[in-house]
């Protein structure tokens, strides 16, 4: 599979794919594709399936397969933003619920479980994520511009609520309380931000679809 990634702010993916070759997506990502690809819809299994459901995706997801000859498929994010590609062979990435686009057929998924329960009450990234393991290319949507950290063993990085894209699965999450009262309920930043400590890499996206709502409710009121 060749691949390409175009047009931020308003990205697509363009997918090359040999004949015989597959990929599957979020069901509704297909944007367009050449007459030889086939689709066939499916969940995966009940454990993916539930996996899914409870990280924020469909329980059901496409593949799409050349047939005859070299196939293109495209897949466009759902709001302005990043498109971001993964080489899952490398190490897990964890993603955000509903971040997952589309993939190689051997990228796998299971829930990621946040190990402290505090990190997914008041963290503010929710006690479920996503984990995308196995092999090959996967491809995740950013909310905004992306902005990438390198964390050494033991560095943290403190995060507001929603700004957390992804992350290795090296990594893992905490919550930190907002220091002082006034500062929680007049600051406008919330009680708890998200602590995630490496080593691995953390991607932070600049407009989380629930910012971005709350800016165009502004706008219209």
């Amino acid at each position: 599979m060749r691949y390409e990634i175009k047009g931020e702010p308003l990205p697509v993916l363009i997918a090359y794919l040999d004949a015989g070759e597959s990929m599957m997506c979020q069901k509704g990502a297909m944007s367009w594709m050449t007459p030889n690809m086939t689709m066939s819809t499916g969940t995966g299994g009940i454990g993916k399936a539930f996996g899914k459901m409870f990280s924020g995706e469909s329980m059901f997801q496409n593949t799409y397969t050349a047939q005859g000859g070299p196939g293109m498929i495209a897949f466009a994010a759902s709001v302005p933003g990043s498109i971001i590609p993964f080489d899952i062979s490398q190490g897990d990435m964890i993603v955000q619920k509903g971040g997952y686009l589309a993939s190689e057929m051997s990228v796998e998924f299971s829930i990621a479980f946040q190990k402290k329960i505090g990190a997914g009450f008041f963290g503010g990234e929710g006690f479920i994520m996503q984990r995308l393991h196995g092999n090959g290319m996967a491809f995740a949507e950013i909310d905004g511009y992306v902005v990438q950290y390198d964390l050494q063993a033991g560095q943290e990085m403190i995060i507001d609520t929603g700004y957390l894209a992804a992350m290795s699965g090296t990594c893992t999450m905490d919550f930190r309380k907002v220091g002082g009262i006034g500062n929680s309920l007049f600051g406008g930043e919330g009680f708890f931000n998200t602590v995630v400590t490496g080593p691995g890499k953390i991607y932070l996206q600049t407009m989380p679809k629930n910012q971005l709502a709350a800016s165009l409710s502004i706008v219209n009121t």
